[in-house]
């Protein structure tokens, strides 16, 4: 990672989580941002709940991100070390399992999503773009 990928990662995490999240995570909160999903994953070294907003493009029981941030993403770090997530879509919340993809194409998947608004922002605040996959579970006890 370059110098300049670093500053740029740096910059963009501020302006996401002090200025964009907020207001979006309200949004999906209460159903009024199709194409996006509240992740809610274990923290790593905490144990506690981090709920992180990202868009999704579902295709059946299969929910597919594109990680702009890639391993840098707290909540990629987080899946990697405890898999097992919830993912709120629309106004309920369903259990899923999730892998980050090593061979995936993120630049083809983008494609998947048919947001241009959505892509286009993921290529142009991305500085290491990694694709996760998440498989939504049957629904039983939580």
């Amino acid at each position: 990672m370059t110098d300049d990928q670093a500053r740029k990662r740096k910059r963009v995490r501020l302006v996401q989580r002090y200025l964009l999240n907020p207001p979006v995570k309200l949004m999906v909160w209460v159903g009024l941002l199709p194409g996006h999903v509240l992740m809610e994953t274990t923290g790593r070294r905490s144990g506690k709940r981090r709920r992180t907003v990202v868009g999704m493009h579902i295709d059946g029981d299969t929910g597919w991100v594109v990680a702009e941030q890639g391993r840098y993403a707290s909540y990629v770090r987080n899946l990697e070390a405890d898999p097992n997530l919830r993912v709120r879509r629309g106004l309920s919340w369903h259990r899923a399992r999730a892998q980050v993809e090593e061979d995936d194409d993120p630049q083809a998947r983008l494609e998947t999503f048919g947001r241009r608004g959505h892509a286009a922002a993921v290529r142009r605040l991305g500085t290491e773009l990694r694709t996760v996959r998440v498989d939504f579970l049957p629904a039983g006890p939580h």
